[in-house]
This record gives C-alpha cells, structure tokens and sequence, in this order.
C-alpha cells in the first residue's frame, strides 16, 4: 500500500512534466513526416479499414444486434470497439519497454521512474481522443446521434487508462530485467484481439455461458461493451452491470498494487541493467 501511494503520489506532482514530455515525444516522433502527428490518425484507420474489408466486406458480415435489440451496420460496431483496442495495444506494448529504452536518459535526469510509462500512454490518449472524436462525427452522420449516455466515456476513459497504467507498471519493470517479456505480451495482446468482442460478437456466436464467462474475465470486454453503451446509447453500463464494475476496479487495484510494490522495489538497481 505504501509503494501505491508512492507512485500516485509522483504522479500528481509530476503531472505537468508527464503532459509537457507525452506532447513532445509525441511530436517528435512525426517531425520528419510531412502529415506530421496526422499519421497517428491515418495508421488506425488503415486498419480499420484492413479489418472491414476482410471481415465486413468478404465475408459479408450482416449487422450486428446490440444490447437494446437494434441492429447496427458491422463497420460502426467495429469502429466503437476497435479505438478502444488501438489505444490499450499501443499504450500497453510501448509503455512496457518504456524504462529500459530510456535508461541512459533516465541516469541523467532528476524525476521519478513511475513517470515514464505515463508519460507514453497520454501520448496515446491524445490520439485516441482525435480517434473518439472522429467516430463520433461518423456515428453522427449515420445517424446515431449524441445522446445523454456520452456521458460514461468519461468514465470509460479513466477505466482504460487505470487498466493500461497497472499494467505498464508490472511490465516495464518485469521487461527492464527480463527482455523476452516484452515479446512474450506482443505476442499474448495480438491472439487477445481475437478473444475480446471487437471483430465478432463473442455473447452471440458462443452457446457455451461457461465460455462466454471465462472469456468475460478479460478487463477489455467490460470496456468494449462499455464504450459501445455509451456511442450507441443503449444503456448505463456501469451501473446496469454493477457486479462486472466492481470485478473490473478490484482487478485494476490489484494489479495496480502489484505493479507499484515490484516498481519500487526494483527501479533502485534498473541502472544496473544497462
């Protein structure tokens, strides 16, 4: 608990020095590009495409009922659930190798550890909040208009951000002394793409409750379904699911838990890896 406290503690009085070093990494990343920070948007939706191409197009993909029994076009059920993805696969993989590959920066430097790998998930909000931004504006123009139950992405948010903090605690400081782990959760994420409920409705196409619970047990399929109540306002999820809120914020605060006392304990020798 005390190792917890530790981290919040750094973090809040470090906040502008995370927003000030995310801008800037993040525009330093782009500044040989000539659509510069546009890429980060034009990447995404690439893929988006690639996915409804194949998924949605060959493959014929018919509409997707949701919670209220309305059936929605297959690309806009996609689109709500994959910026969601994008976000926890980009922030969760480069926060995971963000203290081991700024070592030699971070022996110079005069600010805590726990900073770094906030410092790469707000440069992945940003483009995941230019990424809400812009589905929005098409749910709009499809005529899903903005409605009272936007109001959860807020907490939607916070519930992403919480889970991908948690878990760039433990893997960053698992990656800075063991290298292969970085490998071992790329290849873990990209088959957890395909049991979360962004490419097919998981709850539709497996009979099986007992499967379809086990598979519930993944934080992204709280978030996903959360995410895709509020876009298509069908209903208060968090509250309509109160059991799943409370099992996703009690395994966030474990894992935040563990992550902050193998931090602490450890970030002491991660110059001793170099």
């Amino acid at each position: 608990m005390k190792a917890a406290l530790k981290v919040i503690k750094e973090q809040i009085s470090h906040f502008y020095l995370i927003r000030r070093l995310s801008l800037y990494e993040l525009k330093n990343k782009n500044q040989n590009n000539y659509l510069g920070m546009t890429w980060e948007i034009i990447n995404p939706s690439i893929q988006i495409l690639i996915y409804w191409f194949v998924f949605g197009s060959i493959r014929q993909r018919a509409d997707i009922q949701i919670s209220n029994g309305e059936e929605i076009p297959f690309v806009l059920w996609l689109i709500s659930a994959f910026i969601v993805w994008i976000l926890f696969y980009q922030a969760t993989i480069q926060g995971s190798k963000s203290i081991y590959s700024r070592l030699r920066m971070l022996s110079k430097m005069n600010f805590p550890m726990s900073v770094i790998p906030n410092v790469v998930i707000f440069s992945n909000l940003y483009i995941h909040f230019g990424m809400l931004t812009i589905t929005i504006i098409v749910l709009n123009l499809s005529g899903y208009v903005i409605n009272i139950y936007y109001f959860q992405l807020i907490y939607f948010s916070f519930g992403v951000f919480s889970l991908i903090f948690a878990l760039t605690l433990i893997t960053s400081t698992l990656s800075t002394i063991i290298r292969d782990v970085h490998m071992f959760l790329n290849a873990t994420l990209r088959m957890l793409l395909y049991l979360s409920p962004i490419l097919w409705p998981i709850a539709s196409i497996i009979d099986n409750k007992l499967i379809v619970n086990i598979l519930k047990l993944n934080p992204l399929y709280y978030l996903i379904e959360g995410y895709r109540s509020a876009l298509f306002g069908t209903e208060w999820y968090f509250i309509t699911h109160w059991q799943y809120s409370l099992y996703f914020w009690g395994l966030v605060i474990i894992l935040f838990l563990f992550g902050s006392m193998i931090h602490v304990k450890f970030r002491r020798h991660f110059i001793d890896y170099l």
